[in-house]
């Protein structure tokens, strides 16, 4: 269960963090709401994982997933193109 646990928390922070790109500056309501909603969640979700999934651990599966999770969000959503440094870094 705690796995089903960071990932809600995984997916809510990439949908957050997806919002945050349009809530500009958090001057655009509905935007700003879904950053706020998705980070409580996502924090929420997180500490429930770590509960049983030791902290360091739980902490890169969720920066890594997290990173090549919105990485292609903003390649779909935003077209933001990713050259061989940025998927280098990646990587």
């Amino acid at each position: 269960m705690n796995w089903l646990y960071l990932a809600i928390a995984i997916l809510s922070e990439v949908l957050a963090t997806t919002a945050l790109k349009l809530s500009n500056g958090f001057t655009v309501w509905p935007p700003s709401l879904a950053v706020m909603v998705g980070y409580g969640f996502a924090f929420y979700f997180l500490s429930l994982t770590l509960r049983t999934i030791p902290l360091g651990i739980a902490y890169a599966i969720w920066s890594g997933v997290g990173i090549v999770l919105i990485s292609l969000a903003g390649w779909v959503i935003y077209d933001q193109k990713l050259n061989f440094l940025a998927m280098l870094g990646i990587f």
